[in-house]
């Protein structure tokens, strides 16, 4: 009984060592186990934060293409884009390094109807430095007498009436040697909503313009559909997107046509500006209001390309075209802004956009000036015409 007595505690002993001796080895068993679980749960966790991270950029993706898609696409006339074959190899290349851009503001009396049967109100030539960003703006006036890329010369605007963008990019193409590939077109509408989204832009208003703008607030008002208030007061000024829209249209003051340019261009400084501070639902909201009002041959692909580096874009200086010029009465057209002559400011222009200093205009442009100055006796050496006068009259 003894022996047994003293074994009992003994295998007792025995039992608690191997007990105590297996414990840590189930322990750390389970703690590799759950160090593998754990880093696969970590990955798993990872895997799935990059696919809904993937599967957000999609459907934003989505989302642009098809708020893209609510811009308007005028059908193309037959030929497309064309430049001056006499082009010469140090001008293509200079300018390639530049992304030029026409931008059509229409003088139509139907919200969204962009396609030909409308006269260009507004052309302004956008032209981006590619490397440094920077961006200049060329108001053409639209009463420049220019070959309409037809052999029929009459006022620029015309080119817009008569085969849409496609024959208003050709046309500044042929006349001022240039590769613009692009165009953009928005009527009254899109330039009152686009400035009512921003929350409007701040407009010095001299006295010599309140009356003609609240004037043209009326009109405004009519084609858009939108309501305003008549200005009480000149001066530095938060205009909503009617007033903006007519301050733009003003040319009965001094400066004509050549200060409603100026007017136009400091609008749309003034809405780039404005746009770099908006949010994320203020874009959103100009983008849905805005795009059936826009028509462009850009493809949803190269405007999702453009469209991260268009706040670094900065506007540094405006100006308008012909640089050089005259207005005078040419028979069967009316008044004109005439260049002086189209030669000396297509070489002005290339100077001005790409530093090409000693630019030679190619021969088509040298035969559109000569034909220019037969039409109207104005020349760089000769500034007499028979049946010049006035000030360049508006339609």
């Amino acid at each position: 009984m003894a022996k047994e007595t003293m074994k009992r505690p003994s295998s007792r002993k025995s039992a608690s060592k191997r007990s105590e001796s297996a414990a840590p080895a189930a322990s750390g068993k389970r703690r590799k186990v759950s160090r593998k679980k754990a880093a696969q749960k970590k990955k798993r966790m990872i895997i799935f934060g990059v696919e809904i991270v993937a599967l957000l950029a999609l459907l934003i993706g989505f989302y642009v293409v098809w708020q893209m898609d609510k811009l308007q696409e005028p059908q193309q006339a037959e030929g497309g884009i064309e430049v001056n074959e006499g082009l010469s190899e140090e001008a293509q290349q200079t300018m390639s390094g530049y992304t030029n851009i026409a931008l059509f503001g229409l003088d139509t009396r139907e919200a969204g109807q962009l396609g030909k049967g409308n006269r260009s109100d507004t052309m302004i030539i956008a032209s981006i430095n590619n490397d440094t960003k920077e961006v200049k703006l060329v108001s053409v006036y639209r009463d420049t007498y220019l070959d309409l890329t037809n052999g029929r010369y009459n006022k620029a605007n015309g080119a817009y009436s008569a085969g849409g963008p496609d024959q208003a990019v050709n046309m500044l193409n042929r006349n001022l040697d240039l590769d613009i590939q692009y165009y953009v077109s928005v009527d009254f509408a899109a330039l009152t909503e686009t400035v009512d989204l921003l929350g409007g832009i701040m407009i010095d208003v001299d006295e010599s313009e309140i009356e003609h703008l609240n004037n043209y607030t009326v009109e405004t008002s009519e084609v858009t559909g939108v309501e305003t208030e008549k200005l009480t007061e000149t001066g530095y000024q938060l205009l909503d997107g009617v007033q903006a829209t007519s301050y733009c249209r003003i040319r009965y003051t001094a400066g004509d046509d050549f200060k409603r340019t100026e007017r136009q261009r400091e609008v749309i400084l003034e809405i780039a500006n404005k746009a770099k501070e908006a949010d994320i639902t203020e874009i959103n909201d100009i983008i849905n209001a805005v795009f059936p009002m826009v028509a462009t041959n850009y493809t949803n692909g190269q405007l999702l390309e453009m469209a991260p580096q268009l706040l670094e874009y900065d506007i540094v200086d405006t100006v308008g075209f012909p640089f050089d010029r005259e207005t005078g009465t040419i028979s069967g057209k009316g008044s004109c802004v005439i260049p002086v002559n189209l030669e000396s400011n297509v070489i002005q222009l290339h100077e001005y956009l790409f530093g090409n200093d000693g630019y030679t205009p190619s021969q088509q442009v040298q035969d559109i000036s000569d034909q220019i100055v037969s039409d109207t006796g104005y020349d760089v050496e000769e500034d007499t015409s028979a049946d010049a006068g006035g000030s360049a009259a508006e339609e």
